[in-house]
């Protein structure tokens, strides 16, 4: 039977400072097993050291049972609690409930109320369910990247992922957006680690059996040869030519080339730098290594799109809008700056964009219910097909914003296209959709676009107008 307040556990010591005394919910499990084979609670506080929080904690999220349970590490937190937690417990452990009944109205609001059951899904739950979650970056040296992402990592189960490619890949998609520059890292080209030794060699050979060793440069003949050759009985003679040497800068002087090669007995100024590789042996040049940047992700708008449309691409009402063969942000972003460059570069040919934004559309939604709202965007959608030509490309950025881009369209052609979309709001007349409102907003390029703006910022600057 579901209760309004949540069964809490303590994981570890039960201090007095936590102040739980006054909440009779709380259930105490001095060991990890004992916790994980009793019935699931709904929020866990571990009371333990950082680094034994951080490991029990990366144990719990491995768990179906705790993978995305609100999870609160009471002492100092380690790197593995700040990628795998919740933070800290909240200074009134009272405030626990609201948080948790937030967190299990937006689980009911994910995937239309599915399970998720694939990586991708898991990851964007586990992000969905905290507003402010993040895939935290872990530097961690036993790593060949040295960097791992523990969210990962734990709800990968058994599949074998790699953790930046699928990051890089959601980027590319919208979903996730990049956070924060931690690093940026140099890795082989053979087998991409990033245990490197870089080494001086010698420029002619390549040995790695190179010194640092003075050096002399006979001026009458042009002999340069180790400074130990010149010597002889307490003077400098030159082996070659055998003139004595009085003053520098007269008979000779001290080269620059104060290094040598013992194998080829080269001599020159600096050795060239080679990167090795410790785990493959591969020898690169610094400029040829592979170079990463380390970031942390966090959940794009799209992404929050995704999740409460639903990954099934049949499900939702929201999603008939896909009919409208709609581009992902990403591409729309790329085919927006590209035409941005032409018109440019060129003047012409022109094209316009055309902001929209429904605005209430998602809580009228929301109250028709699933059969009600899915017959009216359906209908919502027909009206937009009838007025968008087969050369526009559409795009969403949120649940109420739809993007048209008209190429070879300048003012005139846009005009005409708006008034046939505002032909829409006659939808909104019937009481029952009321609140819904159409808000658009027009652009021609080149006359209307700014100087050193691109797609990004063009449709941000829309939108804070349709806003």
């Amino acid at each position: 039977m579901p209760t309004s307040t949540p069964r809490i556990a303590v994981l570890g010591n039960f201090t007095a400072s936590l102040g739980l005394l006054g909440l009779p919910e709380v259930e105490r499990f001095s060991d990890l097993d004992n916790l994980l084979a009793a019935p699931a609670v709904d929020v866990v506080l571990i009371d333990l050291p950082g680094n034994a929080a951080g490991q029990s904690l990366r144990k719990l999220r491995m768990s179906p049972l705790y993978r995305f349970s609100l999870i609160y590490c009471c002492r100092d937190l380690d790197s593995w609690c700040e990628a795998l937690g919740d933070g800290a417990p909240p200074a009134e452990l009272k405030e626990i409930t609201p948080l948790w009944r937030l967190w299990k109205a937006r689980f009911s609001l994910f995937n239309r109320g599915a399970a998720p059951d694939r990586f991708e899904s898991r990851v964007l739950s586990w992000l969905w369910l905290r507003s402010s979650g993040v895939v935290h970056a872990l530097r961690d040296p036993q790593v060949p990247q040295h960097y791992r992402y523990p969210l990962l990592e734990v709800l990968a189960e058994d599949e074998q992922v790699n953790c930046f490619v699928w990051l890089k890949l959601m980027a590319q998609q919208g979903w996730l957006g990049e956070g924060e520059l931690v690093d940026r890292v140099r890795l082989c080209a053979g087998c991409g680690s990033g245990r490197l030794n870089y080494v001086d060699v010698c420029p002619e050979c390549q040995a790695l059996d190179i010194s640092r060793q003075p050096s002399l440069h006979c001026f009458t003949c042009g002999h340069v040869g180790a400074q130990e050759h010149f010597l002889k009985d307490g003077m400098l003679l030159c082996p070659n030519c055998l003139n004595r040497l009085r003053h520098i800068g007269s008979d000779y002087d001290r080269p620059l080339e104060n290094y040598r090669c013992k194998p080829c007995q080269a001599f020159f100024v600096d050795g060239d730098v080679e990167a090795r590789c410790l785990d493959c042996g591969m020898s690169h040049a610094p400029d040829k290594l592979r170079v990463r940047e380390v970031r942390h992700f966090h959940l794009a708008e799209a992404g929050r799109l995704r999740c409460r449309q639903g990954f099934n691409d049949e499900s939702g009402a929201l999603n008939q809008f896909g009919r409208l063969n709609l581009l992902g942000g990403k591409v729309f972003y790329d085919l927006l700056n590209w035409q941005i460059q032409i018109v440019r570069r060129y003047q012409l040919p022109a094209f316009s964009v055309i902001g929209m934004r429904f605005v209430n559309l998602t809580d009228t939604l929301a109250r028709l219910g699933e059969h009600r709202g899915h017959a009216f965007v359906d209908s919502l959608v027909d009206r937009l097909q009838e007025a968008v030509r087969e050369t526009d490309r559409c795009s969403r950025s949120s649940e109420e914003f739809l993007w048209l881009m008209l190429p070879h369209t300048g003012a005139e052609g846009m005009l005409s296209l708006r008034e046939r979309l505002s032909k829409v709001a006659e939808l909104f007349s019937a009481p029952e959709v009321s609140d819904v409102t159409l808000r658009m907003i027009g652009f021609t390029a080149p006359q209307e676009l700014l100087e050193q703006e691109d797609a990004e910022l063009l449709l941000a600057r829309l939108a804070s107008e349709l806003s």
